[in-house]
């Protein structure tokens, strides 16, 4: 397992870090059974490889009234909304349409939920298990336009890393 996640900060592309980011994770996982512990590792390796203001995961759970909504899970940045509801905010639309979503402007999203302030720019990818969503992978950036087709090939990588950790 790495100990220490190695990525350089200036005069590198994104598809460079990612490209020396991918393996540093999967070693990460690499025999990794137990899901929180995989996941909070990865989420951990992509803020500090990245820079990213905000990774984590929605779990598909539900709740006490028997209906389903998307709980907070393991995450890295500032604090995050608990809980969001089929089809609301980033997420929840992830969740819906089951399909990577990728948000130029927060402030433009109709019905964007504003966990932070701070946050600008958004990709949210769902994660599948028996051909259902059980988690949505959610990414913040400080910065507008963060995020493009790049970072969904590398982050679709990463989502099949935590499919693997569901099984």
């Amino acid at each position: 397992m790495t100990e220490e996640i190695i990525v350089p900060e200036k005069g590198t592309s994104k598809k460079e870090k990612y490209d020396l980011l991918i393996p540093q994770i999967r070693a990460l996982v690499e025999g990794e059974d137990d899901l929180i512990a995989g996941v909070s590792n990865i989420l951990a390796a992509l803020k500090e490889g990245m820079g990213f203001l905000w990774t984590g995961v929605y779990f598909v759970k539900e709740n006490k009234k028997g209906e389903k909504e998307l709980v907070l899970g393991p995450f890295q940045g500032p604090v995050a909304c608990s809980r969001i509801q089929y089809g609301k905010g980033v997420c929840g639309a992830g969740w819906k349409e089951k399909k990577i979503i990728i948000v130029p402007d927060v402030d433009k999203f109709p019905g964007h939920i504003a966990c932070s302030s701070l946050s600008r720019s958004e990709i949210v990818l769902p994660v599948f298990k028996n051909n259902e969503v059980a988690m949505i992978f959610d990414i913040d950036s400080g910065q507008l336009s963060t995020f493009d087709d790049t970072d969904s090939k590398y982050l679709g990588e990463i989502v099949q890393l935590m499919e693997g950790l569901l099984k």
